[in-house]
Parts: C-alpha cells; structure tokens; sequence
C-alpha cells in the first residue's frame, strides 16, 4: 500500500522526451508540490496540521516554523475548497513567497483579510464563465476544473457555504466554509497531472488522458460508484493516492491513516476498472519523477 517508488508497469515512471523531470512530492493530506525547472506550484498545501484538540478550542493559525521547514518557494498556490485543512496555510505561504494564489470567492476573501496583496489573488470563480479557466505559470498550463466536495456528513458536504468578509483573523473550524470547489488540470512538459482533492467530481467537466492522478480518498466511501466514475471520467495512468493521513498528527508521527479510509478496498476498486492500473502512495514528503 506504500511503496517507495510508483512504477508504471515494470518500469520506474518515464521522462517525457526532451524534457526536464517533473518532480511531485508529497506535503500531507492533499497537499502536493510540482516542480519543473526551477518553477513550483503547490496544490492545497497544509502543513499546520493543528491537533484535534486545538480544532476544538477555537481559532487556528499557521505555524511558521513548520512552513519554513518544508517549503521554501512557490511561484503559484492553488486552493480546491476552502477547508481548514486545505486552506489555513495559503495566506501566510503567498504573503512569505510572492506567489500568486488561484482559488474560490472564499479564497480570495480570506487571503484578503489576511494581508495577501491584491495583485496576488486571483478568483477563479468569479474569472469562470461557459469554460474552465486558464492560466499560465511558467512552464505550467494550469486548468481550472467546476468538480464537487464528497457529502460525508451524514449525507451532506461539511461546512457548506461560502467564507464571508472575514473581518477577524483567525478562524475556527467551522468558519471555514467549502465555497466553491475546484480540481486542477495541469500540462507540464509533454505531461498532464490533475488533481482531485475531494473524493467527488462533476462527470462531464472532467477529460480523459491524465498521466498521473493525485486522488483524494476521504470521503470516498459515500460517493457513489466513485472508482468507476473516476477512471471512466479521467483515464489515469497513475495514481497517487492522497488524504488519507491522519491530518491532526504531526508530521513526526509518520504517515498514519485516518479512521475508516479503507484503501485496501479502494485500491481493489480501481484495480477492478482497469488492469495493470498502478496505484500507490508516497511517504510525507516523499517524491516521485515523470
């Protein structure tokens, strides 16, 4: 279930011709960095990881010594959803690195509040019209993809609604609404990533041809016919597990699952769909090449 290395077949995952690796390294929960040439884009980096009972007790701040620790740079950050537990770190990562975040109205709202610089926000929701948005990084040709949040709260998506204008800083939990959601497709040197941060999407937004998929398993459960419905929708030719992780441990206590995740079944799920599918995970923090 955790190998060190995913392998496409029998072989370690290929460059693309001519071109410099793409490297994707793991940060916790469904939070990922992709480099290629000197360029980073981080996808719902949460690295706080406040412990359960400080999620109890109130408001939540990022804590700057982990941050420093493990990212040092990003040239764009992108938000899926506006949960704590994918969006508490964007403000104080876009305010230290400069770099431009992609996100909801609720995104944009909070980093506001927070200090982030206008010129670095930028709503995707408000930016959508009869098409996805596009927008270009470096390197990276990133697409913004209408998708939906897993309803694993008794049936219905926790926290649902928007961040309103957030005159006080910090939040609590519960004061950081899902807003709208959003996958993110990107094309990078010959390659294309997406990333699925909850475990649901929207069918007919979705294209197929991915090569590597970052998928979201909380909440998989309670989505209907979720593996088939994601491979049919996508056509991955990897796929990297993530959220699985029990986000309110740090990240000295390894990579533990989280309750009721089920992965043996969901692994089996995808298997099932497509044979010779490679399906794995990384450690915290571990990487992998393209």
């Amino acid at each position: 279930m955790r190998p060190d290395e995913i392998r496409f077949g029998p072989a370690p995952l290929g460059l693309a011709a001519g071109r410099g690796p793409v490297r994707v390294t793991w940060l916790g929960t469904a939070g990922f960095a992709i480099e290629h040439e000197g360029f980073v884009v981080l996808i719902d980096p949460y690295l706080t990881r406040a412990s359960l009972g400080q999620c109890a007790r109130g408001a939540l701040v990022s804590d700057p010594e982990v941050l420093a620790a493990h990212v040092s740079r990003a040239d764009a950050i992108v938000a899926g959803h506006a949960h704590f537990d994918h969006v508490l770190d964007v403000p104080t990562l876009a305010r230290v690195t400069g770099a431009r975040v992609f996100g909801s109205k609720s995104c944009a709202r909070l980093c506001r509040a927070a200090g982030v610089h206008e010129r670095q926000v930028v709503d995707v929701e408000s930016s959508m019209g009869q098409s996805p948005v596009e927008a270009e990084v470096g390197p990276f040709a990133l697409r913004f993809v209408p998708s939906a949040h897993s309803a694993f709260a008794l049936g219905r998506v926790p926290f649902e609604g928007e961040i309103a204008d957030c005159p006080e800083l910090p939040l609590g939990v519960h004061e950081y609404r899902c807003g709208a959601v959003f996958s993110v497709d990107l094309r990078v040197a010959g390659r294309r990533l997406y990333h699925l941060g909850s475990a649901e999407l929207i069918d007919a937004q979705a294209r197929p041809g991915v090569d590597l998929l970052m998928l979201c398993v909380a909440g998989w459960t309670t989505t209907p016919r979720f593996a088939p419905r994601v491979l049919s929708a996508l056509d991955p030719g990897v796929v990297l597990l993530s959220h699985w992780d029990n986000f309110f441990q740090p990240f000295s206590r390894g990579a533990a699952p989280l309750p009721a995740m089920k992965m043996g079944a969901l692994v089996d799920a995808l298997s099932a769909q497509s044979r010779g599918l490679a399906v794995g995970t990384l450690d915290h923090f571990g990487s992998l090449s393209l």
